[in-house]
């Protein structure tokens, strides 16, 4: 027992001290992008997401830093990692479509039904949809215990059930947009999409810093995505962020 105890003790300690550590990473990114040295800041933010750090706030100030060291791609992928975690962030929504309305060209921007299912995350929409279906199930297991109470239950049960399906058919567009979606963003300046999956094959097209391409199949290193003219291209994991889809 005292053993577990010591390990418990010694889990807590190293991740208090972990914590404080990356507050105190933050605090300085966060200086030196006050001082207008936003090469260095973003550089620091890189370091800590380098190091397991996976916060809204982070990507939120990675995004802004890359957008004022003038790299648009790096700051789109921070504001959309963001994003994945708070969606209905107003700020993090103006600061992203600001930084891709300086950006033309690609198809891996979400819209239509991606916009709507894309106002809840993931971890949100999961939540909603358990809650509603155990609150459904509750009403049909109070029915059945007391009979008396189901003419008084019939409605509420009816709304239960329908939210559930309802927020049933949400989730699942939401996983099949977060695992099935996925985007790359160009992050090195001008990307080359190439002919296949290796350096020596032939250019196709280029792709501007910044913009959102939907990956249609990945090979080791490379990604494969199709321009507005029907052309297919390769794009290395060293041009481009992979994300899932918002």
């Amino acid at each position: 027992m005292k053993g577990a105890l010591s390990i418990l003790w010694l889990w807590l300690a190293v991740g208090s001290l972990w914590a404080a550590d990356a507050t105190a990473d933050f605090t300085a990114a966060n200086r030196l992008y006050a001082a207008g040295k936003f090469s260095e800041a973003l550089a620091a933010y890189d370091m800590m997401q380098q190091a397991g750090v996976d916060t809204p706030a982070l990507w939120f100030n990675a995004g802004n830093a890359a957008f004022k060291a003038g790299h648009l791609g790096q700051a789109i992928a921070a504001y959309r990692r963001a994003q994945l975690q708070t969606p209905r962030d107003a700020e993090l929504r103006a600061n992203l479509t600001f930084v891709r309305n300086q950006v033309t060209g690609g198809d891996g921007r979400p819209g239509g039904w991606q916009n709507l299912v894309g106002t809840l995350s993931l971890n949100e929409g999961t939540g909603l949809t358990m809650a509603v279906g155990w609150l459904f199930c509750g009403f049909l297991a109070l029915a059945r215990w007391r009979p008396a109470w189901s003419p008084r239950l019939r409605m509420p049960t009816r709304w239960a059930g329908s939210f559930t399906v309802i927020c049933g058919v949400i989730l699942s567009l939401q996983c099949y947009n977060h695992f099935n979606g996925t985007v790359a963003v160009v992050t090195a300046g001008e990307g080359v999409a190439r002919s296949g999956p290796f350096e020596d094959a032939q250019t196709v097209f280029t792709v501007r810093d910044g913009t959102e391409w939907a990956v249609q199949q990945r090979h080791e290193d490379w990604v494969q995505v199709v321009n507005a003219a029907g052309k297919i291209g390769w794009l290395s994991l060293r041009q481009v962020a992979v994300l899932p889809g918002a």
